[in-house]
């Protein structure tokens, strides 16, 4: 009987364990142009189109019912929740850029690197571990049973 308990408590352990990732793994998913401030500071009223895709690169949009504009579109999911989301502009006129406008843009990863930002705060918003000397319910409910010291 007891090697039974035993038994039925493992199982329910391997399986409390694994209780939060049950269900499909969710990738980490990069879309669209990361474009940075620095990139976006190089621009210049009147460069040409040829020049702003060597700033900026390829844009994610090029409409061809909006010729005049590009789009530059960014998306960051984590787990399926939308982190981070950024839309750049760039206007044309006569094959010149003529204005942008978007969101605030993300400073250079050098920069983050050397301020130590970076995935850390983000990965700190999604933990779903225990904090120190903190215990989870089955480790409560083994104590309470008298099955763990």
């Amino acid at each position: 009987m007891r090697a039974m308990l035993c038994a039925v408590g493992v199982a329910f352990a391997a399986c409390a364990c694994s209780w939060q990732t049950l269900g499909v793994y969710k990738l980490d998913i990069n879309q669209g142009n990361y474009v940075t401030q620095d990139q976006v500071d190089r621009l210049k009223v009147g460069l040409t189109r040829q020049q702003a895709k060597t700033i900026l690169g390829t844009p994610l949009l090029a409409d061809p019912f909006h010729a005049a504009r590009w789009d530059y579109v960014y998306m960051f999911e984590r787990q399926a929740k939308v982190l981070e989301q950024r839309r750049l502009t760039v206007y044309f006129v006569d094959d010149k850029i003529a204005r942008w406008e978007g969101d605030e843009m993300p400073p250079p990863p050098a920069e983050v690197a050397r301020a130590g930002g970076g995935d850390a705060a983000i990965d700190k918003s999604l933990s779903t571990a225990p904090k120190t000397r903190e215990e989870n319910w089955l480790l409560e409910l083994l104590k309470k049973l008298g099955w763990w010291d």
